[in-house]
């Protein structure tokens, strides 16, 4: 049977996460006897990246943000890491409020954009390709909504937080293939390497940003049935302060 160290190893070789010692005992308490060492080690990664880090990872200082990573009295600084992190919160500051949530509704219509059209989606059978065409509507041409209702353009603004705890901004500098709404669940995993921090932001690009994947359940599913009326309260936030100044 394998053991907690050899599993350890792997994982740190392979994706620079330092488990926890009595994380990785439970899972192997749970687990089946004579399983092969591979075969675990994916397991308890797979575990990992759909676990809170805050439980699941050990910590040491160059694994953890500076206690005060948010401070905007810090002009800028390198946190050299590797530090794993988990997304909170992701949004897309490219993208109207209002947009978003207009895509959101059409997806709830069972609609989306095609060009110039609006486009009502159906199922006859087992044919996932039917579709019946709405009346045309001078909207300009758009990418599809995905099931997030977003087009996932960016840039986007995240909520990190790393195994201690310890939360930060981070702004996408440039575009990141996987981090988009529809691509990001809430519980993901960033593994950061000298990131840039200015002004208490993480400044992310593809030299420093390494996405593990994974998702937290918990996390992921009421943040996505709620972003609809976060989006409407920012609404009606932004109107009143703007019916007050006026």
């Amino acid at each position: 049977m394998a053991s907690a160290e050899q599993i350890a190893a792997q994982i740190m070789s392979s994706k620079s996460l330092c488990v926890s010692s009595s994380w990785l005992n439970s899972f192997l308490a749970s687990s089946q006897l004579n399983v092969p060492v591979s075969a675990l080690t994916k397991t308890a990664l797979f575990r990992v990246l759909a676990s809170d880090i805050r439980e699941s990872l050990a910590t040491n200082p160059t694994s953890l943000f500076p206690v005060d990573i948010s401070d905007p009295a810090v002009q800028e600084r390198r946190i050299p890491g590797p530090i794993p992190v988990q997304v909170l919160d992701i949004e897309d500051i490219g993208t109207s409020l209002w947009s978003q949530v207009e895509a959101i509704e059409r997806i709830e219509r069972g609609e989306a954009i095609r060009g110039r059209e609006i486009v009502r989606t159906v199922n006859v059978g087992d044919d996932n390709e039917g579709a019946e065409t709405g009346s045309s509507s001078n909207i300009g041409t758009a990418a599809a909504p995905s099931a997030s209702g977003s087009s996932g353009s960016g840039p986007h603004r995240l909520i990190l937080q790393d195994a201690h705890g310890t939360k930060a901004v981070a702004i996408e500098m440039q575009h990141i293939e996987g981090i988009s709404l529809d691509k990001l669940p809430i519980g993901a995993k960033i593994l950061l390497r000298n990131a840039t921090v200015a002004r208490g932001m993480v400044l992310l690009d593809v030299n420093c940003s390494t996405l593990l994947g994974g998702k937290i359940e918990a996390l992921d599913k009421p943040w996505k049935e709620g972003r609809k009326a976060r989006l409407l309260q920012r609404i009606d936030s932004m109107r009143d302060e703007a019916n007050q100044s006026g």
